[in-house]
């Protein structure tokens, strides 16, 4: 058993000083199967901790109902089997580019802004969480024989409120849950961050991408005691669909990491290795300086330009850092260990079955509700997919411009079963006017939750209403589809043949439409590959049941990564829901070696 204590300039492990050379790996961003690999890349890099948020929509997707919390204390183990020590953030917030910030939409769609604060009905469902999580953290902290060193208070909440009473709450908790290891802080190096982010008694870190010594000046301003610590520097940076991929020049990522050691503090990587936010679970921003602006989803790929790509191999910016690491490790460092197979041979699948989206619907779909205004996502229960709203113009009447209100994020129209065009929160009008009588259905589709920022937890879906011309139609049907609902409900939908390709897609049946595709691949050496969709719109892709997440021809992301455990020698099943159409020339989805 082993003390880990926070003095007055240094960490302190039974009593001797010590540096935490750490890297951000997020359990939940990597196939299981996967993580010693990538444990073993930190090894290599120099490192000797490795830190992971814990989403909590992830593990309680319900009130109540829990999915695999035991997760987080499996990757603990594997963490003391690869020699390093973690740092645990179990939030309830995490941000991450993860949707909703780590926040179950259950929470968030029933208390709003109370979210975050010290409300005794927030409080009452973080307690109940912590009373699960915790057991499979507090046993495998260091005093136990485990790796835990030290575990984080709430994340970055100077950046979003400033109620210290809730903090405080916060550590009072996971000090009765068990949790003895240091507690710690992080927030922006900025004086309205610190102010609102920290809590007296209770280390402070901070987080920036370079400038190492300014942000370590204003940390001694609010605290001129205790060890430095950088607990995010930021070496690369997530992408946003339709946007431009983010690199940053490894050399000048060296640099900034070389400067944060020279000041004598302990850093963690963020990220180390980024992984992949599969199974639809990424999250969005908010653009403009103060991140009230148009949403910026994330794209499926966490790569995030860490220094251990998105496929677990070594990149420059590896070979840089293991450069500036080694100065400061006990002995030669290990080599990197050998890369996952991949994929023997390219493959195409072959497509055998296609449902359109109202028998996905039929199949998958909740109950359908009958209510005056629409209801949102979180009204329906709906954390990831979609959901088909319809409504009535009554008539005879003329043409006028039919607007949704309060669009998050965007529908696909159609009137009386013809396609009309997709709406978004910034063109919520459709071109051509609409006469009554008329039928409407908007399929509205979630893009990710936003995780950063004033606007999080704000409800999905149509928040505002239907107008027709300046009238509400009130009278919404509305039926939700879950991204959950695949994994184990696909052989209830009852596929046909296959459209062609190129039409435009309406939901019930028709060419090219849109719609559950099914079909197999066959696999001869099976291993990391890459899914390619040419041709493809905007959707979201499984093999043999494993959500690989979102894919959109608008990039920069043209690929999915499929870690090699996913596949099985022989015939793999894969299933693409697209919810648009396809192209007029659709080759067959190919699987690619990485």
């Amino acid at each position: 058993m082993s003390a880990f204590t926070v003095g007055e300039s240094d960490f302190l492990l039974d009593g001797r000083p010590v540096r935490l050379l750490s890297g951000a790996l997020h359990y939940f961003r990597v196939h299981e199967g996967q993580w010693r690999h990538r444990l073993a890349m930190l090894r290599a890099m120099g490192l000797n901790c490795v830190e992971t948020y814990v989403p909590w929509n992830l593990h309680e997707p319900a009130p109540g109902r829990h999915r695999d919390v035991g997760a987080v204390g499996r990757f603990l183990d594997a963490v003391r089997e690869a020699g390093l020590w973690a740092i645990v953030r179990p939030g309830p917030y995490i941000c991450a580019e993860w949707e909703n910030g780590g926040l179950p939409s259950w929470v968030t769609g029933e208390l709003g802004a109370r979210a975050r604060t010290r409300d005794e009905r927030f409080l009452r469902h973080v307690r109940s969480w912590f009373h699960r999580l915790l057991p499979e953290i507090v046993p495998r902290q260091v005093d136990r024989g485990g790796p835990v060193l030290m575990v984080q208070v709430e994340n970055e909440y100077g950046s979003y409120g400033s109620d210290a009473g809730y903090l405080a709450e916060l550590a009072a908790l996971l000090r009765a849950e068990g949790v003895t290891a240091p507690l710690f802080t992080s927030d922006g190096p900025e004086d309205h961050m610190l102010t609102g982010g920290s809590l007296l008694g209770v280390l402070a870190t901070v987080n920036f991408g370079s400038h190492a010594r300014e942000a370590f000046a204003t940390l001694r301003r609010h605290r001129p005691a205790g060890p430095l610590m950088c607990m995010e520097f930021w070496c690369g940076w997530f992408d946003h669909w339709a946007g431009e991929q983010v690199v940053r020049d490894p050399g000048d990522a060296a640099g900034a990491l070389r400067e944060i050691l020279e000041c004598g503090a302990s850093v963690n990587l963020y990220m180390a290795h980024g992984g992949t936010s599969f199974g639809g679970w990424a999250g969005a921003n908010r653009g403009g300086d103060l991140h009230e602006g148009p949403l910026e989803p994330d794209v499926t790929s966490y790569d995030y330009d860490a220094p251990v790509d998105e496929y677990g191999r070594p990149t420059e910016k590896f070979r840089r850092f293991r450069e500036v690491l080694a100065a400061y490790a006990d002995g030669p460092l290990p080599e990197p260990p050998p890369r996952p197979a991949p994929l023997g041979a390219p493959a195409e699948a072959a497509l055998t079955g296609w449902a359109g989206l109202d028998g996905v619907l039929e199949a998958l779909g909740g109950a359908e509700t009958v209510t005056p205004v629409p209801p949102s996502f979180e009204d329906l229960g709906i954390t990831r997919g979609l959901v088909r709203y319809a409504v009535d113009v009554p008539g005879p009447r003329q043409p006028y411009p039919l607007t949704v209100r309060g669009l998050r994020d965007l529908a696909t129209v159609y009137v009386d079963g013809e396609w009309a065009g997709v709406l978004t929160e910034e063109e919520p009008r459709l071109q051509e006017p609409v006469a009554g009588p008329a039928r409407v259905e908007l399929w509205v589709e979630s893009l990710g939750r936003v995780n950063y920022g004033p606007r999080s937890g704000e409800p999905k879906g149509i928040t505002g209403g239907v107008l027709h011309e300046r009238q509400y139609l009130h009278g919404t049907r509305a039926r939700g589809l879950d991204l959950d609902a695949f994994a184990d409900g696909v052989g209830r939908v009852a596929f046909g043949p296959v459209p062609e390709a190129g039409a435009e897609a309406v939901p019930g049946a028709g060419a090219g439409a849109a719609g559950l595709y099914r079909g197999t691949v066959t696999v001869r050496g099976a291993g990391d590959a890459r899914l390619e969709l040419p041709g493809w719109t905007r959707g979201f892709a499984w093999i043999n049941g494993f959500g690989l997440g979102r894919y959109w021809s608008v990039g920069p992301q043209r690929s999915l990564y499929v870690p090699g455990p996913v596949l099985r020698e022989g015939e793999n099943e894969v299933w693409l829901l697209e919810l648009q159409r396809t192209g007029p020339d659709r080759p067959a989805p190919r699987l690619l070696p990485v």
